[in-house]
């Protein structure tokens, strides 16, 4: 029964999730230290707390909406809203998973953990007012991004960015402005029911959002591909070849959220879609190589 119980826990905590937290590799790959063994073992330490800490805020998030997940097509599914995990089972073990995360990113690093603390408060605060809130919710979203991105440097010490801050936060609007269309299609009369939110919204409104975040993200990095800045950086300018996997991966984004009514689960699509996920194999080798050969 506890094995059990603890699969129930492990599912609540929504592992496919996770995948958000490898941003915090971004800093590392881009300072050019992927290579620097003690720097990739911290940060694998702080992804793998950041997915224990982000696993304690998906169980919050499931125990507080409780009842409306009960009405939704899909999340009623889930093991708190079908009845399989017992409510106060989850407090105990989400408790458990935000002392262990705290503790140990303070052993790690003081300032990573400061801003894993920020992050983990940023989340009880969108689970609880922020994701009713019309545009706030969809920023709370690329903020829990951008201090992901903020932690992978801070956890080795290495300066970030502001092109990679940028970036991260116009690409987390995307997904979160498409995430936000695919709930409003799915759930019709009822979206109102399931998050606040979705009434202030519509169809022709968060395409006019997802074209303005959609163009700002492909010009922001073809800029920082070219600035004076990253070329002096990386002794080349040969990043400006990447530029085009980026945009075949957001046509391609753009193209499922449209034609095949997907978008309500990112790292769902991103694991799932072979087109996309060959995109960005490519795109990682091409950045090693011209980053580190």
């Amino acid at each position: 029964m506890k094995d059990y119980t603890w699969f129930l826990i492990f599912k609540t905590m929504r592992p496919k999730q996770w995948s958000k937290n490898l941003i915090l590799f971004a800093a590392l790959t881009f300072s050019q230290n992927l290579f620097h063994a003690d720097m990739f073992i911290d940060v694998t330490i702080a992804f793998i707390i950041f997915c224990l800490l982000s696993g304690s805020v998906y169980i919050l998030n499931d125990l507080i909406d409780l009842n409306q997940d009960r009405k939704h097509p899909q999340k009623s599914k889930r093991p708190l809203a079908s009845g399989k995990l017992n409510p106060s089972t989850a407090i105990i073990y989400g408790i458990m998973l935000v002392v262990i995360s705290v503790m140990s990113a303070f052993y790690l690093n003081t300032n990573f953990a400061l801003i894993a603390l920020g992050y983990f408060i940023l989340q009880i605060a969108y689970s609880t007012l922020l994701k009713h809130i019309v545009i706030l919710d969809v920023l709370t979203v690329s903020i829990g991004f951008l201090l992901r991105a903020i932690a992978g440097g801070e956890v080795i010490e290495v300066p970030i960015s502001s092109w990679l801050l940028i970036c991260t936060i116009l690409l987390a609007l995307f997904l979160a402005l498409g995430k936000r269309r695919h709930e409003l299609l799915l759930l019709e009369e009822n979206a109102v029911h399931h998050r606040k939110s979705l009434y202030e919204y519509s169809p022709g409104l968060l395409d006019q959002m997802i074209s303005v975040v959609t163009a700002s993200t492909v010009i922001t990095y073809a800029l920082y591909t070219m600035s004076a800045e990253t070329i002096k950086k990386f002794q080349t300018d040969n990043l400006k070849y990447t530029t085009p996997f980026v945009l075949y991966g957001i046509f391609r984004y753009l193209y499922l959220i449209h034609q095949k009514n997907e978008g309500g689960s990112p790292e769902k699509i991103l694991l799932n879609d072979k087109p996309l996920m060959l995109n960005i194999i490519l795109y990682l080798i091409t950045i090693g190589f011209f980053l580190y050969i």
